[in-house]
C-alpha cells in the first residue's frame, strides 16, 4: 500500500512539474508574439495558459486585454460578441486573481464601456454596469467617456419614461462632482510643474509627458462637461424646475435633504428671482444653517443691493463649506464683489483662495490678470516698469487657459492683447535689459515678473 502511494505521489508531482513547464514554455512563446503585436498567433496559446494556469503571471491578462481588443476591432459584426465576452471574462478573472494590482473601478468601467460601445444589453443593464463602477470604486472610476455614458444612459431611460427627472438630476450631480474632483487632481499636478517651469528650472522628459497628459485629460473632462450640460438641456431650465418643486414645497418644507437639493438646483440655474427660491433658502437656513443656505441668502441680499449683508452670508458659507469646488465658487463670488468695488488687493486674496480650493478655476486667473492690467499705470515709477505689468498680466492669463481648456481661446487672445501693451524688443534694448531679467512690480501687486524672450 505504501509503495502504491509513493508511486502515485511521484506521478502526480512529475505531472505537475511537466504541467508547470508546459505553461512556462507556452506563455513565454505567446508573450513574445504579443510583444511583437503578432496577436493572432498569441491568441489561442494565451487563452490556453489562462485556462490551465491562470495564476502563472499577471502578464497573461495584460497581453490578453490587448489581443482581445484587437480581435474585437477586426472581427465581423456577427463575431464580435464572442471576443467581447472573453475580454469581460479576462477583466473579471484578473480582478479575482490579482486584486492588489487591479483597480476595481477601472475594471468595472472597462466592462461597462465594452457593453456601451457595442450596444450589448438593455439600457438599464448598461447603466447598471456603470453604476457598479461608481458605487463600488468611485475613486478609480475616472474615465471621461465612462462618466458621460453613465449620465447619457440615465437621460435615455428618463426619456423612455423609466426614470424620474429627479433621477437625472441625481446622476448629473454625481458626474459633475466627480469631474470637478478629477479636474482638481489634474490641475494640482499641472500647476506644480508649470511653477517649476516658470522659475526657469529644467523639466525631465517624464515631467514634460506628465504636463501633456494632464492638459489632455483636462481637455477631455471639459468636453464631457459640455456634453453633459448639452444633454441635460432644457430639463434643468427654471420653467421646468419651479413648477415641479413648487407643488412639493408645502409637503416637504421640513425635509432638509429635499430643501438642500432644491436649493442647489435653483441656485445653480440662477432661478433666484422666483419667490420659491426665497422660501426654500429661508426654510433651509432655519432648519439647518449650511453653506448652501448661507450662500443662497447672500445671493438674495446681493440682488436687493445689500452688498455688506451679502458678504456676511458669503463668508459664513465659505466657513461652512467642505467641498473644495463649492468653496471655490463662494470665494470667487466674494472676490468679484470686492473687485467690483475696486478693492483689488482683497479681491486677489479671495481669488487665490478660490484657486487653492480649485486649481482648475481658470477664470480666477483671468480676473487677477484683468486687475493687474487695470493697475498698470499706477504700479511703476517709469513708463517701462508700468508697461512691464502687462507681462505679469499675460502670465496669469496664459495660466488660465492651461488649467481650464474651455478658456484657451479667450486666454490666448487676452495674452496677445496684454503682450501688445507690454514693452517690445526695442524698448527692452533701450532700457539696457535682457530676457530673463526680473522686474519688481510695486504698489498693491507686489510681485516679480521676468522679461520674456522677445
Amino acid at each position: 500500500m505504501k509503495v502504491r502511494l509513493i508511486v502515485l505521489l511521484t506521478t502526480v508531482l512529475y505531472a505537475s512539474g511537466a504541467f508547470a513547464q508546459d505553461c512556462r514554455t507556452t506563455a513565454a512563446l505567446a508573450y513574445d508574439d504579443a510583444r511583437a503585436k503578432n496577436y493572432d498567433a498569441a491568441y489561442e496559446p494565451l487563452m490556453q495558459v489562462k485556462k490551465d494556469c491562470p495564476d502563472y503571471s499577471l502578464a497573461t491578462f495584460q497581453y490578453l486585454e490587448r489581443i482581445l481588443k484587437y480581435k474585437i476591432d477586426k472581427a465581423p459584426e456577427g463575431e464580435k460578441e464572442k471576443f467581447i465576452n472573453e475580454l469581460i471574462d479576462v477583466y473579471k478573472e484578473r480582478l479575482e486573481l490579482y486584486p492588489s494590482k487591479t483597480k476595481k473601478g477601472d475594471v468595472y468601467s472597462d466592462i461597462a464601456l465594452l457593453k456601451f460601445d457595442n450596444k450589448l444589453g438593455t439600457t438599464e443593464e448598461k447603466w447598471e454596469a456603470f453604476d457598479k463602477a461608481y458605487t463600488e470604486d468611485k475613486k478609480n472610476f475616472t474615465s471621461p467617456k465612462g462618466l458621460y455614458a453613465y449620465f447619457d444612459l440615465m437621460v435615455n431611460m428618463q426619456d423612455a419614461g423609466d426614470r424620474d427627472l429627479q433621477d437625472v438630476f441625481n446622476i448629473y450631480d454625481r458626474v459633475m462632482s466627480k469631474i470637478e474632483e478629477e479636474e482638481i487632481n489634474e490641475a494640482n499636478l499641472l500647476n506644480s510643474l508649470l511653477e517649476k517651469q516658470e522659475k526657469g528650472e529644467e523639466l525631465s522628459s517624464k515631467e514634460k509627458r506628465t504636463i501633456k497628459i494632464a492638459e489632455q485629460r483636462l481637455n477631455n473632462f471639459n468636453a464631457v462637461k459640455n456634453a453633459v450640460n448639452t444633454k441635460l438641456g432644457v430639463r434643468a431650465d427654471c420653467e421646468n424646475l419651479i413648477p415641479i418643486y413648487s407643488k412639493e414645497f408645502d409637503a416637504r418644507k421640513e425635509d432638509v435633504s429635499w430643501l438642500k437639493n432644491v436649493n442647489a438646483r435653483l441656485s445653480g440655474k440662477d432661478c433666484t428671482e422666483d419667490p420659491l427660491f426665497i422660501k426654500v433658502s429661508e426654510a433651509l437656513h432655519k432648519l439647518e444653517p449650511s453653506a448652501a443656505s448661507a450662500y443662497s441668502l447672500g445671493q438674495l441680499s446681493e440682488a436687493d443691493g445689500n452688498n455688506a449683508k451679502a458678504l456676511e452670508y458669503y463668508n459664513e458659507a465659505a466657513q461652512l463649506e467642505k467641498e473644495p469646488a463649492e468653496k471655490a465658487k463662494i470665494y470667487y463670488r466674494i472676490a468679484s464683489n470686492y473687485q467690483n468695488k475696486g478693492s483689488f488687493s482683497q479681491a486677489r486674496s479671495f481669488y487665490r483662495k478660490a484657486l487653492k480650493a480649485k486649481p482648475s478655476m481658470g477664470r480666477a486667473y483671468l480676473k487677477i490678470a484683468e486687475m493687474y492690467a487695470k493697475s498698470a499705470n499706477n504700479c511703476g515709477s517709469t513708463a517701462f516698469e508700468k508697461r512691464a505689468v502687462y507681462w505679469l498680466a499675460a502670465d496669469y492669463a496664459a495660466r488660465a487657459g492651461r488649467v481650464d481648456p474651455s478658456l484657451s481661446t479667450h486666454a490666448r487672445k487676452t495674452v496677445a492683447a496684454y503682450n501688445g501693451r507690454a514693452p517690445q524688443k526695442a524698448d527692452v534694448f533701450q532700457e539696457g535689459k535682457k530676457a530673463g531679467e526680473a522686474i519688481s512690480v510695486g504698489c498693491w501687486i507686489g510681485e516679480t515678473v521676468r522679461i520674456p524672450q522677445l
